[in-house]
C-alpha cells in the first residue's frame, strides 16, 4: 500500500516540524482527514497551540476545530510517523549570510527518529541544492540509514503569505518535488489532498528549491526598481504614486509599489541565492544591487524626514517623532527583519526622540529584537508623525487627527501614500 494510502486510512502519521506561519496551517489542514503530530522546540508556543491559539495570531481558534493532531516537544511521539514536512525558518545572519542552523537542528530531530520507507519533505526556503548537499547527509547519519534505499526525500516550497486571507495553502497551486518519480507520485499525492489548486510537478528537489528563491527574488528587484525611481522623483520634485498610477494606465505595465522592504521573504531569500552564487564562482550583481536598495531605505527616508523637520524651522536635536507601525508589514504581528528598526536607529543617531506605536506588534518582542518598545499612550507635541505601515486601523485617520497630535508646523510622512491628496494643511511627504 502507498504511504498516502496508509495516511489517508489513518494507518500511519503525518508531522510538521515546525509550527511558525508556515507549519500550523499546513498542520491543520492535514489534520482534517489525517493523523498529524505538530511538533515544535517551545514548549510555550506548543502550549498555546493546544489551547486553540496561534502564536502566530494568523489564525483563529475556529482553525483547530476538528483537526486530528496532538502538539508536542517530545521526540518519543515522532517514532510511529512515517511521513515528517520540514517548515523551520531559514534567516540570515548578521553579515546577510544563510543561517541555516534552525534547518539543522530540524535535519537532525527527524534524523533521530527516521526509519526505513519514511518521506521527508523539506518546505524552508533554502538555495538550490541545500536539500540534498545539507540535509540529507545529516539525515543518514543521524539515522543510519541510505538514502533513496531506505528513505526517500522531497522539496516543496511553501507560499504562504502573512495577512493574506485569500491565497491560502488550498487554493495556491503547491510545488511538489521528489527524489524518484515513485516519491514524486507519492509526494503529490499527499499534497493534493489538501492543496485543492492542485500540484505542479517539478523537475527535480533543485528546480522547486530555485523556482521558490527567484519567486521573492524576482518581487524584491521589482520594489528595488520603484524604490530607486522614487528617489529619482523625489530630486524632481513629482510624487511617484502619481507617476505609477498614470504608467499603470498601460496593459503591461507591472504595479509595484515603493516602501520598506523587510520581512523573512523577500528582505531574505535572495541572500540565499547570492551566496549559492557567489560559492559557484559568480557575483550577482543585479541582485545585489537591488538588495542594497532596498536594504538602504529605511535610512534614505528618515533623512528625508529629518530635512523636512529641520525645513519647518524645529531644533532636529529637540525633535519629537511618532513613527506609526513597527511591523514588517501591514496587519500583522510580526516584526521579523522589520526596516522600520532602521528609521528608528537613524533617527536616533540625529538627536531625534522617537515614540512608536502599533496595534499589531508586541512592545516586549520588540524590546528584545531592536531595543525599542512602544509607548502606551499617544502625546499631542510631536513635530513629525512618520506612518511606516498601513495597518487597517490607520486607513480613515483624517488631518485633523494628525492636528491633534501635532505640534506647530509638523511634518506628515506617509511612505505608502495612503494619505495621499487628503493632507492639504499640513507638510507632507510620501516616496
Amino acid at each position: 500500500m502507498s504511504i498516502y494510502n496508509k495516511l489517508k486510512n489513518k494507518e500511519t502519521k503525518i508531522a510538521v516540524i515546525g509550527l511558525g506561519y508556515v507549519g500550523l496551517p499546513i498542520a491543520l489542514e492535514f489534520a482534517k482527514t489525517m493523523q498529524v503530530v505538530g511538533f515544535d522546540i517551545s514548549q510555550k508556543r506548543v502550549d498555546m497551540m493546544k489551547n486553540h491559539i496561534d502564536p502566530s495570531e494568523e489564525l483563529d481558534s475556529t482553525a483547530f476545530e476538528g483537526c486530528d493532531i496532538l502538539f508536542t516537544t517530545n521526540l518519543d511521539d515522532l517514532k510511529d510517523v512515517t511521513f515528517f514536512i520540514v517548515a523551520v525558518p531559514t534567516p540570515i545572519d548578521g553579515h546577510n549570510l544563510p543561517d541555516l542552523t534552525p534547518l539543522i537542528g530540524a535535519s537532525k530531530t527527524v534524523g533521530s527518529v527516521l526509519k526505513k520507507g519514511d518521506y521527508v519533505v523539506f518546505e524552508s526556503t533554502v538555495y538550490p541544492g541545500c536539500t540534498e548537499e545539507d540535509c540529507i547527509p545529516i539525515l543518514e547519519k543521524k539515522s543510519g540509514l541510505k538514502f533513496k534505499t531506505d528513505f526517500k526525500v522531497g522539496y516543496s516550497p511553501e507560499r504562504i503569505n502573512p495577512g493574506d486571507t485569500k491565497h491560502t495553502l488550498t487554493n495556491v497551486i503547491k510545488v511538489v518535488s521528489g527524489c524518484c518519480d515513485e516519491s514524486l507520485e507519492e509526494i503529490a499525492n499527499v499534497y493534493e489532498e489538501v492543496v485543492k489548486a492542485g500540484v505542479h510537478r517539478a523537475a527535480s528537489i533543485k528546480v522547486a528549491e530555485a523556482a521558490k528563491i527567484i519567486e521573492n527574488t524576482q518581487r524584491d528587484l521589482n520594489i528595488a526598481l520603484v524604490n530607486e525611481l522614487s528617489i529619482i522623483f523625489n530630486k524632481m520634485g513629482i510624487n511617484t504614486y502619481d507617476v505609477l498610477e498614470a504608467a499603470g494606465t498601460k496593459w503591461n505595465f507591472l504595479k509595484f509599489f515603493p516602501g520598506l522592504v523587510g520581512g523573512h521573504c523577500i528582505g531574505v531569500d535572495p541572500y540565499y541565492l547570492t551566496y549559492k552564487a557567489k560559492e559557484m564562482g559568480y557575483h550577482a550583481q543585479i541582485i545585489n544591487a537591488g538588495r542594497f536598495v532596498n536594504d538602504s531605505m529605511g535610512g534614505y527616508v528618515a533623512k528625508q524626514t529629518v530635512k523636512k523637520i529641520i525645513a519647518a524651522g524645529k531644533n532636529i536635536s529637540e525633535a519629537k517623532v511618532l513613527i506609526m507601525g513597527a511591523t514588517f508589514k501591514e496587519d500583522v504581528s510580526d516584526i521579523r527583519n522589520s526596516k522600520v528598526a532602521d528609521v528608528v536607529k537613524e533617527f536616533i543617531s540625529f538627536g531625534v526622540k522617537v515614540e512608536v506605536i502599533d496595534p499589531h506588534a508586541s512592545s516586549e518582542h520588540l524590546k528584545h529584537e531592536y531595543g525599542f518598545g512602544l509607548v502606551d499612550k499617544i502625546a499631542n507635541d510631536y513635530d513629525a508623525v512618520f506612518i511606516a505601515v498601513n495597518h487597517n486601523e490607520y486607513s480613515n485617520l483624517d488631518e485633523d487627527y494628525f492636528k491633534s497630535i501635532t505640534s506647530k508646523n509638523p511634518v506628515i510622512v506617509d511612505i505608502k501614500g495612503i494619505y495621499r491628496n487628503k493632507i492639504n494643511e499640513m507638510t507632507y511627504w510620501s516616496l
